[in-house]
Parts: C-alpha cells; sequence; structure tokens
C-alpha cells in the first residue's frame, strides 16, 4: 500500500471514529432521538453523503456505537475483576462494574442492548469486543464448571434486567445492593 492510500485509510478511519463519537455525544447529552443524519453531519462538519460513504443510516451508526461500548466494557469489567482482592469476589465485582457502567452511560447502554441494531450476540458473528466483555462473566466461574457460560449468560440477564427496572423507576434504587448480593449468592453457590 502506497504512503497516499495509508493516509486516506488513517483519514477514512478518524472520520468513521468521529462519526461514531459525535453520534455518542449527541445521544448522552439530548438522547437518541437527537441523532440524525442531519445532525451528525453538521457536527462533524462533513456533507450527508459523507457520513453515509461511512454508515447506511442512523442504525448502522447506533451499531457502531454499541460496538464500541462493548470494547469499553470489556476493559471496565476486566479491571473490575482483576482488581478483585479474592477470586471468590470477582463475579461481585464483575457485577458491580456492569450496573455502575450502565448508570454512568445511559445512552450508550441503550445503544448497546435496548436500541435495534444488527449486533449478533452469542452467534459465530459475534464481534469480538461483546465476547470479551462476556468472557469477563464466564471468567469469574471456575474452569471446572461444565456450565460456566450458562452461568455466564444468566448473570448478565439477570444484571441487565436490574439495570433497565431500575433505569426506569420499576425497582426501587435503594434495594439494588441487596439485589446484587442475592444475585451473586444464587450464582456462587451452585
Amino acid at each position: 500500500m502506497s504512503a497516499i492510500n495509508e493516509r486516506r485509510e488513517r483519514e477514512r478511519a478518524q472520520r468513521h471514529q468521529l462519526i461514531i463519537t459525535a453520534a455518542r455525544e449527541l445521544a448522552e447529552a439530548e438522547g437518541w432521538e437527537a441523532v440524525t443524519t442531519r445532525r451528525l453531519a453538521e457536527r462533524v462538519e462533513y456533507s450527508q453523503p459523507v457520513l453515509y460513504s461511512h454508515f447506511n443510516g442512523k442504525d448502522a451508526i447506533v451499531s457502531a456505537v454499541a460496538i464500541d461500548g462493548f470494547s469499553e466494557l470489556a476493559a471496565h469489567l476486566h479491571h473490575a475483576r482483576q482488581a478483585a482482592p479474592e477470586p471468590g469476589q470477582a463475579l461481585r465485582a464483575v457485577c458491580r462494574a456492569y450496573l455502575d457502567f450502565a448508570t454512568e452511560r445511559p445512552a450508550l447502554y441503550q445503544a448497546m442492548f435496548v436500541m435495534p441494531t444488527d449486533v449478533k450476540f452469542a452467534s459465530a458473528e459475534t464481534p469480538p469486543p461483546l465476547r470479551a466483555a462476556f468472557g469477563e462473566f464466564v471468567s469469574c466461574f471456575r474452569p471446572d464448571n461444565e456450565r460456566r457460560e450458562l452461568f455466564a449468560e444468566v448473570t448478565w440477564s439477570a444484571l441487565h434486567g436490574m439495570a433497565v427496572l431500575s433505569d426506569s423507576g420499576r425497582i426501587p434504587p435503594e434495594g439494588q445492593e441487596e439485589r446484587l448480593d442475592f444475585l451473586v449468592t444464587m450464582s456462587t453457590d451452585r
């Protein structure tokens, strides 16, 4: 590849990331309804056709934001798991980190788990960042547990329910630690 082509690819990748970042910032500030290709084009100072040369509409942008989010989530969960002083505390640390992530980044969490995307879960097409995030949950269970992926999946599902129900005000926030303790106890007592 020539130096000119390398520079063009680098610039394209930077534009691509700029669009993702702008979409995320706009969603965090005003909600996903405010994220339109026109508003994004204005925000990143590129024409709408340039935007469409990177993404085939808003759904594709949301998917890209979600994949970015899974990279962040995986790093966040990994850090929490590594920082747990004892192996038995890793699951609670990862669960707490997951709930904190959902609370601190609500628009990103929506892109990752609530809004329609073409991001594939539990399939051969699952993006590596999503696999890495799931792997952090799996790593919290003993390697000799043949059902550790099932345990990780059910734990993640329960946490997702807690995050969404808490965010919508359907369950009271003051019971979150008790729910978390119950979940961890139920997951590790098996």
